[in-house]
């Protein structure tokens, strides 16, 4: 998984699935694009506008559970 913020755009990017061909987009909400490959499977989230939304875009914190 990578997760990364253009600055510029605003655009916080989540790719579940690197190097998967998107099939299909849509935008389920106003500026939360989903990206899906030709099995459906879910591959990668946009988020425009993401400094509006997302708190403290330009941070990321990972956590796993056991």
């Amino acid at each position: 998984m990578k997760v990364s913020y253009d600055q510029k755009s605003d655009v916080l990017s989540v790719i579940l699935k690197d190097g998967a061909s998107v099939s299909e987009s849509d935008e389920d909400k106003p500026g939360v694009i989903l990206d899906y490959d030709e099995g459906g499977n879910l591959v990668s989230i946009e988020i425009l506008d993401a400094s509006k939304r997302v708190t403290e875009a330009d941070k990321v914190e990972f956590q796993t559970t056991g």
